[in-house]
């Protein structure tokens, strides 16, 4: 009998295994498919510009989570998290630019990947897997075949680097299409799908797009041309005035240069916009081909599709164009999944986030068998089979070892170094707008929220990041 598991990230598909409820004569296979840099733009719709039909099409037959979050707002942390199952704080990975592999914790930690193999998959990844420097030979053991092209490229020459950087990340410029890994890794994930397979597998395709650079085809570009494109509905000019101080701080020590470099004219920012846009109307292509070639497959009637993304990311709002803070746009990975045995085009508002994934494929298909090590984060299985059920456990993301959020269902509580709070209620403010951490009627939902942060953090491992991070802190501190 043949098992197939599909996850995407960005949107997903799941497809329940005989534990969970027998949908066919056949196990489940999976399809991981993850996103970069996907913020709910396109997703969701929070800004309704953005085109992605396969998206919107997966969304009609899937279960979606609009409310998914990152373990941390940056692409190594959050894949190394989600893919080992050891949270941030655990591990002391919280920002790019920081090894872990090497640790006697990871070292000894099962991955994903290698459980599903223990329990009789054969494992294949194409794309942006870990984004993290782990042993070669560690990452032969996780997958039974080739792990793909992988790159950001093609990069924007100097003519195109179009918004007062030389960085070779900050330009747009076209290209042809098999010119892109994101391209490249789809062909083989189509032909992964017309190959006959002995063993159920699991099929992890990270894309590379949206992240920067915003290069893609023509075609995409030219979605966009005779669009006048919107500001985000999030940007608010004095919005920094409402956060914790030593997030404006933090603000305008890194990415108030570049916001204001992108920024300076309205024109040039709506460039950039449709920079990004393209970029995700690039991505949902390269989904939807994965998509019509597993409908296409004898597997399409016993695989779980999930698409996802490692982070989200600001467009302007909160005076920033990155990732890499605990606000909410930073934080939302939009996920929705296709499960054969639930309800199509269903909508689940709980707070769930990426290291939920692990778990949830450990009942779905493990039969058992638990993973060799302990693992972070609650299956979802029971809202995969009631959309509307309630859970209790709040989704956390972390950036640093005293920079933590709490996202319930209504709320984002983040707390900051030296006891710096903020408070948002998503029920009356989308955006971020309103801190309601000073306010004393909010002083319970706070202290509530505060609580379920662990007590027990291990520092940050040694990087670039960390060293940054410090300094900013610090030199903040220093001033009070």
């Amino acid at each position: 009998m043949k098992r197939f598991f599909i996850l995407f990230f960005s949107s997903c598909f799941l497809i329940s295994s005989p534990q969970a409820g027998q949908i066919s004569d056949q196990p489940l296979n999976i399809l991981l498919i993850v996103a970069d840099d996907m913020n709910d733009y396109g997703f969701f719709k929070s800004h309704p510009q953005v085109i992605s039909p396969n998206l919107d099409a997966f969304r009609e037959r899937s279960i979606s989570f609009p409310n998914t979050y990152c373990p941390a707002p940056a692409c190594s942390p959050s894949r190394t998290a989600f893919l080992s199952g050891v949270s941030p704080h655990r591990s002391g990975k919280y920002y790019n630019g920081s090894v872990v592999w090497s640790t006697p914790l990871m070292t000894q930690q099962e991955t994903i990947f290698e459980y599903m193999q223990r329990v009789g998959y054969d494992t294949y990844g194409k794309g942006k897997l870990f984004h993290a420097p782990i042993p070669k030979e560690r990452l032969k053991e996780n997958f039974t075949g080739s792990t793909g092209k992988a790159g950001f490229g093609p990069f924007p020459d100097e003519a195109h680097r179009n918004f007062g950087s030389d960085s070779r990340f900050i330009g747009l410029q076209a290209f042809e299409e098999e010119q892109f890994p994101d391209v490249v890794n789809a062909q083989a994930i189509t032909e992964l799908l017309q190959t006959e397979h002995e063993k159920p597998f699991f099929i992890m395709y990270g894309l590379w797009r949206p992240h920067a650079p915003y290069t893609c085809p023509q075609q995409f570009y030219d979605l966009y041309e005779h669009i006048e494109v919107v500001l985000p509905k999030g940007y608010k000019e004095d919005d920094l005035e409402n956060v914790a101080t030593l997030a404006r701080a933090y603000v305008e020590a890194g990415d108030q240069k570049q916001f204001d470099q992108i920024a300076a004219n309205t024109t040039q920012w709506k460039e950039y916009l449709k920079g990004y846009f393209a970029s995700y109307s690039f991505a949902d292509d390269n989904i939807g081909k994965v998509l019509k070639a597993l409908d296409e497959s004898a597997y399409k009637d016993n695989t779980v599709v999930i698409i996802t993304s490692d982070n989200g990311f600001h467009m302007g709002e909160k005076n920033r164009f990155n990732k890499n803070s605990l606000w909410e746009l930073s934080a939302i990975t939009p996920m929705a999944i296709y499960y054969p045995n639930g309800e199509g085009g269903s909508i689940c508002n709980q707070a769930v986030n990426l290291q939920d994934i692990y778990p949830t494929l450990v009942d779905l298909c493990g039969e058992g068998v638990q993973p060799s090590a302990t693992i972070d984060g609650q299956s979802i299985l029971p809202l995969l089979e009631d959309p509307t059920k309630k859970r209790v456990e709040p989704s956390i993301t972390y950036f640093g070892q005293d920079w933590v959020a709490v996202r319930s269902e209504q709320y984002r509580y983040i707390h900051y170094p030296n006891g710096f709070e903020e408070l948002y209620d998503h029920f009356a403010d989308q955006w971020e707008w309103q801190n309601l951490a000073g306010e004393v009627e909010y002083r319970e939902i706070c202290e509530r929220h505060k609580a379920l942060i662990p007590e027990e953090r291990v520092p940050e491992v040694a990087g670039r990041w960390t060293t940054k991070m410090k300094k900013i802190t610090k030199d903040f501190m220093d001033n009070l």
